[in-house]
């Protein structure tokens, strides 16, 4: 028979949840910021890449405050009964994610948009290539080990968005230098892909190790 999973202590719990709610709160705090200077910069230069890549940091921000709601209750079964509707929110933010990226990159590859030079483009993307894939392998084991599959979920978007950075990025360098406006648009249309993909799971209720959660449902679905 094969062992059960108890999962982490009560004290161990509030721990993670406290890390969960820091964590979420600079994603937060950050993803403002980002959406900020990335929408001005992008206004500015006239650049859709940018400014889709700003109106993203605003899709991250909904999901990270689903996240931020289910934690905002100290008691450990409030937060599980939540846990449900918090990963549907972020599913259907996976899918807005999916649907701004392919129409922004149809948009640039018919010749009706592209990433334009902007240094406080180039700054601003390569500050979230430094910082965002901290704070979502942070998030990702501390809701690993709380058997938290939305904050498990959260993480990943972090994780995609920070795809996105890289893409905006390579897209705005390689256009700068080599005219090349179509390698932003095909890249992200891979990123639109792995969005749905995730969404889906999110949906589903997939992406956590179900073991932390402590004794399994005997009426949940094999």
């Amino acid at each position: 028979m094969a062992a059960i999973s108890l999962g982490p202590s009560p004290a161990r719990r509030d721990i993670l949840a406290r890390r969960i709610r820091l964590l979420v709160a600079a994603t937060i705090t950050y993803n403002v910021i980002e959406a900020i200077v990335a929408i001005t910069a992008g206004t500015l230069a006239s650049s859709t890449a940018l400014i889709g890549f700003g109106l993203d940091s605003v899709i991250e921000v909904s999901s990270a405050a689903a996240v931020a709601w289910q934690f905002s209750v100290r008691d450990h079964a409030v937060r599980e009964a939540r846990e449900q509707r918090t990963l549907r929110i972020i599913a259907v933010s996976f899918f807005a994610l999916a649907a701004y990226v392919s129409v922004d990159a149809v948009r640039a590859l018919t010749g009706t948009g592209e990433a334009e030079r902007s240094i406080p483009g180039i700054v601003i993307a390569a500050l979230s290539l430094a910082i965002m894939p901290f704070l979502s392998a942070a998030q990702r084991r501390a809701g690993r080990e709380l058997g938290s599959a939305s904050a498990v979920a959260d993480s990943k978007q972090t994780l995609l968005c920070t795809y996105l950075s890289a893409v905006l990025l390579l897209g705005l360098i390689l256009n700068a230098t080599l005219g090349w406006s179509w390698a932003n648009p095909i890249a992200a249309l891979v990123i639109a892909a792995i969005a749905v993909r995730e969404g889906r799971e999110a949906w589903q209720g997939k992406g956590c190790c179900a073991g932390n959660r402590g004794t399994p449902d005997p009426t949940a679905d094999p």
